[in-house]
């Protein structure tokens, strides 16, 4: 914590700020058409930060013109890689220029911990924004075995215009994983920040046209679901929708796609993740410590949370005695205070929805209280494994301990859930390990640890957590491309005619 400043510096800085309220679309903040706003609410001091244009859809028609006039005439999309990877690294350093307003910004806007906005969020999304830039002249076409007279090409060209739909729990980071592939390879953006949290997403739009990426190649529209986000996904100039979100709302966007122009969507959504701890597990006290990491991180508010603690009976005891001991090194309180590990959940809606998970039923070993915005980590002991805390995803700091016999009641009840998003287990056989981590239908599954993996590893779901496609790695750039099939025809016209 060397790096961090004090909590009074850290309200200096909050107390300086000024923050961005209107839409940025071609190049500039513009009000909505409407004239209409809406309040962005501190969720740990429940006051108002900023009155922030409330897009509608005659705004999301004119950031969809000027997106596809950008598009169209090249000035993005038909740029050198080399000088796109330029502008994408600028804006890289100058978000790494800015982390300390970024950082504390995100934190007023979301409830995140200064220390996670500080130590994760902004360095990630720097990292996240040079990786993709720096691979953008680095992903090569190819060229098919064709016969002698014939050349087949297979280019990557981009898909056009892409509105991306950000959630609210990692909103710098998320924005980061979408518009480095999106304008890596070459299309214009609308971004749709959630309701939430927009703040961030703005200000990186104005740091982006500093670095020099031209008007109408990245927009940011605020608003609403039914205001914005519908619009978007129902638009008939917009080619492709990537989406992180509730599976609920996922779900919407397939059906906007089916009922508009078969645009492409990419879908990562939820998750109810399980932790399997075997009875040859090595050093508890590190497995603790993951489980905790996994469970209380960003105050569970994470599709990759570690909700579900599969553990095998015999460690069962000896294990939750270290959780419950590194679970009290997460203090809880004012998120300006780098000393905290858990601060307030995003919205008044929200908290109602996690304290509905502990009004009753199973026994809590540890926390279980809330109050004016902030939720406990908690600890439960689970004994029906179709309980609410074991099925449904709270998306807050709670985790639901199962206790099982065997390996293989294990693994089916990792599985017995209609996600799957990611997934551990701990083990000291490798076999096992390896078995199991075949055998659990997740899209990222971490032996040993929690994780997701890094930037080069593609990140998405099985089941109804993901739909299309992957964020991260290599793959993440399909998303934004089409295939295209160049077939050149070598021979020459006399030999045809004689032939």
């Amino acid at each position: 914590m060397a790096n961090l400043l004090t909590t009074e510096e850290y309200k200096a800085i909050a107390a300086g700020l000024s923050l961005p309220a209107q839409a940025f679309i071609d190049g500039s903040f513009r009000p909505a058409k409407s004239g209409k706003t809406f309040d962005t609410i501190n969720p740990a001091t429940g006051k108002v930060l900023a009155k922030i244009a409330a897009c509608g859809e005659e705004d999301v028609d004119f950031a969809v013109e000027k997106a596809r006039d950008a598009f169209e005439d090249g000035r993005w999309s038909r740029l050198h890689p080399g000088e796109r990877k330029a502008v994408l690294i600028r804006l890289a350093k100058l978000i790494k220029r800015n982390t300390r307003e970024l950082a504390v910004m995100e934190s007023l806007d979301s409830g995140k911990t200064i220390y996670d906005c500080e130590t994760v969020d902004v360095p990630e999304t720097v990292h996240c924004l040079t990786w993709h830039a720096e691979l953008i002249d680095k992903v090569y076409d190819s060229v098919s075995p064709a016969s002698d007279n014939h050349i087949a090409m297979i280019v990557r060209e981009p898909v056009g215009v892409v509105g991306l739909v950000l959630p609210w729990n990692f909103p710098l980071l998320m924005l980061a994983w979408k518009i480095g592939p999106a304008l890596a390879a070459g299309c214009s953006v609308v971004v749709k920040p959630a309701k939430e949290t927009s703040l961030t997403a703005l200000r990186v739009a104005e740091l982006a046209m500093e670095a020099g990426v031209p008007p109408g190649v990245l927009n940011v529209l605020t608003g609403t679901g039914p205001d914005v986000g519908e619009p978007l996904g129902r638009h008939m100039d917009v080619d492709k929708i990537s989406f992180t979100g509730s599976t609920e709302t996922g779900r919407l966007f397939l059906r906007y796609a089916s009922e508009s122009n078969l645009k492409e969507v990419t879908l990562e959504m939820g998750g109810k993740n399980p932790a399997v701890v075997l009875h040859d597990a090595e050093n508890l006290d590190r497995v603790a410590a993951h489980i905790v990491n996994g469970a209380f991180w960003n105050m569970g508010e994470n599709c990759s949370a570690i909700s579900r603690l599969i553990v095998q009976k015999g460690i069962k005891n000896a294990l939750l005695e270290r959780v419950l001991a590194h679970a009290r090194e997460w203090p809880m309180g004012d998120p300006l205070n780098p000393e905290n590990r858990v601060g307030a959940l995003v919205s008044a809606a929200h908290f109602n929805k996690v304290c509905s998970y502990l009004e009753k039923g199973p026994t809590v070993l540890m926390g279980g209280k809330a109050s004016d915005g902030f939720v406990e980590p908690t600890v439960l002991d689970v004994t029906e494994s179709d309980a609410r805390q074991a099925r449904e995803e709270i998306f807050g700091p709670v985790l639901s301990v199962l206790t099982v016999e065997s390996f293989d009641e294990a693994i089916a009840l990792a599985n017995d859930t209609p996600y799957g998003l990611t997934a551990s287990i701990f083990t000291s056989n490798v076999k096992r390990a390896l078995r199991g981590a075949r055998a659990i239908r997740a899209g990222t599954v971490t032996v040993n640890s929690f994780g997701e993996g890094d930037i080069s590893t593609p990140f998405g779901g099985f089941k109804a957590s993901g739909f299309g496609g992957r964020d991260n790695g290599i793959q993440a750039h399909d998303q934004y491309t089409q295939i295209k099939t160049i077939w050149v025809d070598l021979s020459d016209d006399a030999d045809e005619a004689v032939a």
